[in-house]
């Protein structure tokens, strides 16, 4: 991931590409932009770094003899390095293409080297050489080698300030300024000991911020890119999630062919705004497009969608639809992602010894002979699974079924209860618990209890968004707005 690989919660650690970039790797993917002036055969460099962005692998060896010329033949090594690069990303725990990108982007730096040693007062050169360095130092921070990685840091920032000093109207160069000082300031203890390490200056969090948006807005750089890395500092630092999955959706409607944006968005849906629904639904829509062939890699996305969602209905105890997915995986036998099958076995190992659990399963029973317009099976099998443990989840379902029965004076008490008991109610759960209650209280004449658990319910962290929006809705309905 060019900045950011997300993985959900589940005990796997959160990936960045930009990790290190804490650590003054202050990273730069190849920065392609529409300049004035300032970057030769800028139309036909863009055209190339869109078909990555949109993982057009294909495209580019094609696209590269397009453009170099008009642009220098220096630029055409960097932009199939970067291709490489992308194709990595999408793979990211697959080491098999590493010798070849460091092979390719060691030249690229030596061409660019050259270049600026031929031609010292070309300020496009130094802004080549800075993406270059920033290539590479992306893949070390993505393999954990932080020393390297930070002094190729110091050198992208070296190579930007020598390009700004040429031609200060090479806007992804002040972009790239922005991030560092950016970076630098928000840097825990361990990485400022690296930049005085380094004797790199220290930085300012809001310029740098300033910086970067203020050249994204101006038009003078890659946006598509400057969206990319903003959506990490949303997330990592300014802690907007939002934000950030709206500059991601954006680059979804943009390079649709690419499957590592949806991914992301589904990654920030779980890991950052808890909301275990709208997270199934993302992955959900991968798969589609998956099985539609409109992505790249289609039997990757598809593996990866399906180990993500088998991820969501386990935690919404739906393990059973989870056990499904998870032998989809395993039959497809993907040779990509690296490792989906180990952990499809894995995650499926673990989904088996929660269905052995009687009261679990019981649980789950009732709630599918619910859905299957069997109210009397349902509720059956939730009072047996109740006499074994009793619980909030099958409590909640056991409600539901009341209320199928159309005995609302019984599951209200029952609905009631989980009201009270927040702390040991799944977020999901709770809310839906809250809308229901409030449903029945309306039809009691309540009012105002009803405002008030809508009033709860949309406040509820973690629950599905579309239940909180619907809770939003039923307060202005009530309350005359």
């Amino acid at each position: 991931m060019n900045g950011a690989q997300v993985r959900g919660c589940a005990g796997a650690p959160v990936r960045v590409a930009l990790a290190v970039a804490v650590a003054l790797a202050f990273l730069l993917a190849f920065p392609s932009a529409q300049v004035s002036g300032g970057l030769t055969g800028a139309a036909q460099i863009n055209r190339v770094y869109d078909a990555i962005l949109d993982a057009r692998f294909g495209d580019v060896p094609a696209l590269l003899t397009e453009t170099c010329p008009p642009a220098p033949r220096q630029v055409c090594g960097l932009l199939d390095t970067v291709a490489l690069w992308w194709q990595i990303q999408l793979d990211p725990d697959n080491t098999s293409r590493d010798a070849l990108f460091q092979s390719k982007v060691d030249a690229s730096i030596a061409a660019m080297d050259a270049w600026t040693r031929a031609q010292p007062r070309r300020a496009e050169a130094w802004f080549y050489l800075g993406g270059a360095y920033g290539a590479r130092g992306q893949h070390r921070v993505l393999r954990h080698q932080v020393l390297s990685a930070a002094r190729d840091g110091k050198r992208i920032k070296e190579a930007l300030e020598r390009s700004l000093s040429l031609d200060p109207d090479l806007k992804d160069a002040y972009f790239g300024i922005g991030l560092y000082h950016y970076y630098a300031d928000v840097a825990p203890a361990a990485a400022k000991l690296l930049r005085f390490l380094l004797l790199l200056p220290g930085g300012d969090r809001t310029e740098g911020l300033q910086e970067m948006l203020r050249a994204r807005n101006g038009g003078q750089l890659l946006r598509s890119e400057a969206d990319y890395q903003l959506h990490i500092i949303y997330i990592w630092y300014e802690h907007e999630p939002l934000k950030a999955i709206e500059l991601v959706n954006g680059l979804r409607a943009r390079y649709p062919h690419n499957p590592h944006f949806p991914q992301v968005v589904a990654e920030i849906q779980d890991v950052y705004l808890h909301d275990l629904t709208a997270s199934l639904r993302s992955w959900q829509e991968l798969l589609a497009l998956a099985q539609s062939g409109t992505v790249l890699e289609p039997g990757m996305a598809e593996a990866r969608a399906r180990l993500g969602m088998a991820t969501q209905l386990d935690r919404l105890y739906e393990t059973d639809l989870a056990v499904d997915q998870l032998r989809a995986v395993i039959a497809a036998q993907p040779q990509s992602p690296y490792g989906a099958v180990a952990q499809a076995q894995q995650q499926l190992r673990r989904a088996n010894d929660r269905l052995a659990d009687r009261a679990y399963r019981l649980s789950l029973e009732g709630w599918r002979a619910l859905q299957r317009g069997a109210p009397d099976e349902a509720a059956r099998a939730l009072s047996q699974s109740l006499s074994l443990r009793p619980d909030p989840v099958t409590r909640y379902r056991q409600a539901r079924v009341l209320i199928a029965q159309r005995n609302t004076a019984a599951a209200l008490p029952i609905l009631e209860t989980l009201v009270r008991q927040r702390s040991s109610t799944p977020p999901t759960f709770y809310a839906d618990a809250c809308v229901d209650a409030a449903r029945i209280h309306e039809q009691l004449g309540d009012r105002a209890r009803a405002i008030e658990l809508y009033t709860t319910a949309r406040g509820v962290f973690g629950a599905d968004q579309r239940t909180k929006d619907l809770a939003r809705r039923e307060v202005d309905r009530l309350s005359g707005r």
